[in-house]
């Protein structure tokens, strides 16, 4: 077949322009389509695991990343009445720690943004903006207004969980996206100090129906404020009623679950500073099609109780990149991109779908699970090592 010379990529996020600047580094001609009038961050903090660190590694950029966030050595959680842990994960754990000690960073997505896509500019990648993309086909993307461009030699949709070329595909697949009952609402804070962990997500629990986080996330590029991402566990239908009973009355729950928390409240003026965040899942069974591949929340979206979600979409553009490197077919690279990608995804698609209900239910059989067996459990020998490898995405370890 002719060279792959023109690649079209849909959407902006940390998976689009990595593999933009991937693509553009190895001479293709690069074109980042985006819903927005700018290309600007959507979201809240995250961490960045072993697996998204590898990513930025072969990009030559964790350095940049690292100074914008902040290093995590810890995921602990406990339960609020009578404080008995119940997570405790420790990155010193792991069996392959990196030698630079950097396992984890918490990270603004403005930060990882602002890195990316200025990279992505300095090497020459073009970016069209305020134009969604609604479907693909033979190389050619058709925006919301019904114009049709030029064919592509290839079309990569990393367009998020709710991407509708993604959408139409599963459903040719016969598949299906679930809604998930529980989300969450968030906001950036100012990061509070003591006694918080400046090296730790911290999280609290009430059953499963209750679950409060804090994760400091460094900064964003435009100030040196250091921040920290909260959140709370809340069922999207339940949002109006959670905003009618108002702010105070929720502030003194949150209070009586985690008293040292006031700091992050008083940070947090109204409803309207938290953010509601829904989630579904669904797994593409082939990720491709002809002259399409799908990248990231777009192929595979969860809950992001295990924390892979970005992480998942960097190692799905660096597949790609590397699978279109070794293979002078298209079809061949598209189909060797999804049998990398395939057994690593499916084990954390279904590790996510298994534990989610332990932390985000509303029965009480779980939780009591969770809280009694689990927690014990995970002090048995190398339990320790098995959960800080599930929980750094290094099960059937992807990198290479």
């Amino acid at each position: 077949m002719s060279p792959l010379r023109d690649i079209a990529v849909v959407g902006a996020g940390p998976t689009g322009l990595a593999l933009a600047l991937l693509l553009k580094r190895r001479g293709h001609n690069v074109v980042v389509h985006e819903r927005f009038a700018q290309t600007r961050p959507i979201g809240a903090g995250f961490m960045l695991q072993p697996t998204g660190l590898h990513v930025l590694d072969r990009l030559g950029l964790t350095g940049r990343v690292a100074a914008l966030g902040q290093p995590l050595n810890h995921i602990f959680g406990r339960e609020a009445r009578r404080g008995r842990v119940v997570l405790d994960v420790k990155y010193s754990d792991l069996a392959t720690p990196r030698p630079d000690g950097l396992n984890a960073l918490g990270v603004h997505r403005a930060a990882i943004f602002h890195v990316l896509h200025d990279a992505c500019l300095a090497e020459g990648v073009d970016f069209v903006t305020d134009r969604e993309i609604t479907s693909a086909s033979d190389g050619r993307i058709v925006d919301a207004g019904g114009t049709a461009s030029a064919a592509f030699d290839l079309v990569v949709d990393a367009s998020g969980a709710r991407s509708p070329i993604a959408r139409d595909l599963l459903t040719r697949q016969g598949g299906r996206r679930s809604e998930l009952a529980w989300g969450a609402v968030w906001g950036t804070v100012p990061w509070p100090g003591a006694p918080f962990d400046e090296g730790a997500l911290e999280q609290v629990y009430r059953g499963a129906s209750r679950m409060i986080g804090v994760l400091p996330c460094g900064s964003r590029p435009d100030g040196p404020d250091r921040l920290a991402t909260f959140f709370w566990s809340l069922k999207p239908d339940d949002h109006p009623a959670w905003v009618a009973a108002g702010i105070d009355r929720w502030k003194a729950e949150v209070l009586s679950l985690w008293p040292q928390i006031g700091p992050v409240l008083d940070a947090i003026p109204d409803a309207d500073a938290l953010t509601l965040a829904r989630y579904g899942h669904h797994t593409l069974s082939l990720p491709v099609a002809d002259r399409l591949a799908v990248l990231g929340d777009a192929a595979h979206s969860t809950s992001p109780q295990l924390g892979q979600g970005v992480n998942m979409g960097l190692l799905d553009a660096l597949t790609l990149a590397e699978a279109l490197d070794t293979h002078a077919d298209l079809d061949e690279a598209l189909i060797a991109y999804a049998r990398i990608r395939r057994w690593h995804v499916r084990l954390y698609q279904a590790l996510s779908w298994g534990f989610t209900p332990f932390y985000q239910a509303d029965g009480k059989v779980l939780p009591w699970v969770r809280d009694h067996l689990l927690g014990k459990a995970a002090r048995l020998p190398f339990a320790a090592r098995m959960l800080a490898a599930t929980v750094s995405g290094l099960l059937l370890d992807p990198r290479r």
